[in-house]
């Protein structure tokens, strides 16, 4: 690190103590939580979407690569289309009960949300 590389340092306090040495946090991968600890939301939208229904699965907490085959898993059992980024999963239609029963099965902790 450079001694200039004042925007790593926005959010920290001034010291006065001249052998003060500011360290950053490492940035790593987050764990995935086991399927019983997870506490997932499981939404219909329709905004931002020309009208058309997704079910938004909300909540999870891992990596990328654990998210995307979730929702492959969920994918195939709806059998229809969707995707999975910023830490949501998203699947085209209105499977709201059927996504809420897979998870379950799964040992996902899963309930409807959102009207």
């Amino acid at each position: 690190m450079t001694n200039n590389d004042w925007k790593n340092r926005l959010n920290v306090v001034y010291s006065t103590n001249p052998d003060f040495r500011y360290e950053e946090e490492e940035k790593g991968e987050r764990q995935t939580l086991p399927a019983a600890q997870q506490q997932l939301k499981v939404w219909i939208d329709r905004k931002q979407r020309a009208g058309k229904q997704v079910t938004l699965v909300r909540g999870f907490v891992g990596t990328e690569d654990d998210l995307k085959e979730l929702a492959r898993t969920l994918k195939s059992k709806c059998g229809v289309g969707g995707t999975a980024k910023n830490g949501e999963i998203l699947i085209q239609g209105d499977f709201r009960d059927r996504v809420v029963d897979v998870l379950v099965k799964a040992g996902y902790k899963a309930k409807k949300a959102g009207g």
